[in-house]
């Protein structure tokens, strides 16, 4: 309150200097109030002698003279005497002066106005003051007051416009949106599901992994729905002070139940619903009533409210059971990577608002981005426009859009990044390595571009993209997968006859792979057993009591097996770079001198004889 009292404090007084100013400015440029020139006693007695007054003016004790050139002059007599005395003491002659013209006028009486000014101006300065302190504390009373009101966003119905997204702007997630269309066809027309008795759900969960599209598919129901929509973070229920979160609940859902029929959306559910008990400290805390909090309004509508809780997060493992049970949020909506058809799909909606060029194969792209989200694409056209701008172009072309493949994979290239020609020339080995052993190893992916050009944190890269879309992997693939990952590092072994630290990455990559064989999967000699004990993601008090399933001497076969298994990937990577060290060769020298091997170019180079 403070701050904004002094910032409008300062304001004021900045606009009075301002004005000020301006009229000193104007009334010294156009002469307003400019007082004339001044001249002594004496001189005035020696142009009365001389005959060069017009006229004078003698107002009170102030004397104005005007000259035959009609210029004006002023000067001040004592008050006690008269002017004839006051010019003859000065040694104006009598004669003279007599024959002047002389005027006298009545001094005006400001006295009155000064005092008046004295006393208001004060007042009225305090007055503008003690308002600015009284609007801002109102300002602070309602703000204290609105404190625990929820600040949800109403979309439709008195409040901000609908989101101008439809199902139609929603590219593949088919089933999502036939479950989500059954939700909107309840909003529009309640009374056709209560006269079957049909209940539709009060709570639906979108879950998935970031960028798959939750939130647009919020969007597109308060788009779609004929309804008032209310969009709400689940962090801006969490404040400092205790009982702001569980209350903005409270008024969230009265004003829901008002509105009714409404959607109610959820943003980041994971903020406040986390599992209960998880902490260190007592269970008491503000997220943790929050959470009881919308636990109660769930249970508490009626069977004839018409309110459904819409809310959306990447991480349903976190949350507390209680908000998953049948009754609350008991319809779950899992929301995958997109698949080949789905990319296409949303790659034509990205570019409809894009001047594509006639050699722009979308095909071809969504071909070139499996594992990509709905948001990756989105970035990948946009990437793509940026970069047609920057070269001055008019029309998005295909080599934009493969371009930006590789950056939003592996970042910009680094083209300050000079690599020394001996770095360049173990680099262009290192990947020549991977993409050999990924060429000739049965049930890997095909390569589409080797290249040892900087992006990002990679000093070299090979592309590879897969024949058909899997959903499940098998023992060999995931063997296959960590002998191409050692391809780098047993090329550099076998032509330097040591390695270098540009192997780091492949090789953390290659034992993540053999421990989920053995522990995860059940792929190795100990047999089907997952073997837990790690998460991935640790959270406060959730593993400080939570000891491995298993003994230091199963721990010890599990790390023989995982090394059994490298070993087997190197021996095997070794073998396939040694009987084929011709096109080795041949793949280094060509990425030394072009720096970027090419599909067509690398297949022709694997198929020489």
């Amino acid at each position: 309150m403070f701050k904004n009292l002094s910032k409008n404090l300062i304001s004021f007084l900045a606009i009075l200097l301002i004005v000020a100013a301006l009229f000193a400015f104007t009334s010294e440029e156009f002469g307003f109030f400019q007082e004339p020139e001044r001249i002594s006693p004496r001189e005035l007695s020696e142009k009365i002698n001389n005959e060069e007054i017009a006229e004078i003016i003698l107002v009170g004790n102030n004397i104005e003279v005007i000259l035959e050139d009609e210029s004006v002059m002023t000067t001040r007599k004592e008050p006690d005497i008269s002017l004839m005395e006051f010019l003859e003491r000065w040694g104006a002659e009598e004669e003279k002066v007599r024959a002047l013209s002389i005027t006298y006028e009545e001094e005006p009486d400001w006295g009155w106005l000064s005092t008046l000014l004295i006393i208001l101006l004060p007042l009225l300065f305090l007055l503008i003051f003690f308002q600015l302190i009284i609007k801002q504390a109102k300002g602070g009373a309602n703000s204290a007051l609105d404190f625990s009101k929820a600040k949800a966003r109403l979309f439709g119905e008195g409040g901000m416009p609908k989101k101008d997204v439809d199902f139609e702007d929603v590219a593949g997630l088919e089933e999502a949106k036939e479950e989500l269309k059954e939700i909107v066809e309840f909003l529009k027309d309640p009374k056709r599901f209560d006269e079957v008795g049909a209940k539709i759900p009060k709570g639906v969960l979108l879950t998935g992994p970031p960028g798959t599209g939750k939130t647009l598919l919020a969007r597109a129901i308060s788009g779609e729905a004929d309804a008032p929509f209310f969009e709400v973070s689940g962090s801006e229920f969490i404040e400092l002070f205790v009982g702001v979160g569980s209350g903005r609940v409270r008024d969230l859902f009265q004003k829901a139940k008002s509105k009714q029929p409404c959607i109610v959306y959820i943003d980041e559910l994971d903020a406040i619903g986390r599992k209960r008990g998880a902490g260190l400290g007592g269970g008491n805390d503000e997220r943790e009533q929050t959470l009881n909090q919308i636990l109660v309004e769930l249970d508490g509508f009626d069977k004839d409210t018409k309110v459904v809780v819409l809310a959306s997060t990447n991480r349903p493992d976190v949350l507390d059971p209680a908000l998953l049970r049948p009754g609350r949020f008991d319809r779950k909506i899992i929301l995958d990577s997109p698949d080949l058809k789905a990319r296409k799909k949303i790659l034509e909606i990205h570019t409809r608002n894009k001047p594509l060029d006639e050699d722009v194969d979308l095909q071809e792209v969504a071909e070139r981005t499996p594992g990509f989200s709905g948001a990756d694409l989105e970035n990948l056209t946009n990437e793509a426009a940026i970069l047609t701008a920057r070269r001055e172009k008019k029309k998005v072309s295909q080599e934009e859009l493969l371009e930006s493949i590789e950056k939003v994979l592996l970042g910009p290239e680094r083209k300050s990044h000079i690599l020394s020609k001996k770095e360049k020339e173990i680099s262009a080995y290192h990947e020549a390595g991977h993409a050999l052993v990924s060429s000739l190893l049965a049930e890997t992916q095909e390569v589409r571009k080797v290249s040892i050009i900087s992006r990002g944190q990679a000093a070299g890269y090979t592309l590879k993209m897969p024949m058909e879309e899997k959903r499940i992997k098998s023992k060999s693939e995931f063997l296959s997968e960590i002998a191409v990952l050692l391809g780098g590092y047993v090329t550099e072994k076998y032509k330097y006859k040591e390695t270098t630290t540009g192997a780091a990455n492949d090789l953390e990559k290659a034992s993540k792979y053999a421990r989920k064989l053995v522990k995860k999967y059940g792929m190795s000699s100990l047999g089907p057993i997952s073997y837990g004990g790690e998460r991935e993601h640790v959270f406060l008090g959730e593993e400080i009591s939570e000891e491995k399933n298993y003994s230091e001497e199963i721990a010890s076969k599990i790390d023989k097996e995982i090394s059994k298994i490298i070993k087997r990937a190197e021996k095997q990577a070794a073998k396939l770079i040694k009987k084929n060290k011709d096109k080795l060769e041949e793949l280094a020298q060509v990425l030394i001198e072009k720096e970027t091997i090419e599909k067509e170019e690398f297949e022709r180079i694997m198929n020489k004889a």
